[in-house]
């Protein structure tokens, strides 16, 4: 498997229908961690207001087409993903703590840096 890609953002805690107003420029996903807690990729030196907000560098993450996704990583998951898209679906990955933000058009697979070395060991 390829060397994964860091991924940066801001990691936002707030209550959840502060996190449900918070206004995204273009090209930042916002991806719901927990009801309390937000991973905003690509959202590094966005300002916000009434959450706490910390730049966030823990994470790395592989992005795949539909294909590639079906072709490396499916046999590692034995739980179901989510039909509707896009979608966010976290689980383990080849016995490793991982989620999956899945588009129509392509799939970021991606966990805890500290992870990463795992999930190359165990994906073709």
């Amino acid at each position: 498997m390829r060397a994964p890609e860091p991924l940066r953002g801001l990691r936002v805690v707030a209550a959840p229908t502060v996190l449900d107003a918070l206004p995204w420029p273009g090209g930042v996903v916002a991806l719901r961690l927990a009801p309390d807690d937000l991973f905003a990729l690509g959202a590094a030196g966005t300002e916000l207001v009434g959450a706490l907000v910390e730049e966030e560098a823990g994470f790395v993450g592989w992005w795949f087409t539909p294909a590639e996704l079906h072709d490396h990583v499916l046999e590692h998951i034995d739980w179901p993903l989510p039909a509707a898209r896009p979608a966010l679906a976290q689980g383990l990955v080849a016995g490793v703590p991982a989620r999956l933000w899945l588009t129509a058009d392509r799939v970021l697979l991606f966990t805890a840096a500290a992870y990463a070395h795992e999930l190359i060991d165990r994906l073709p």
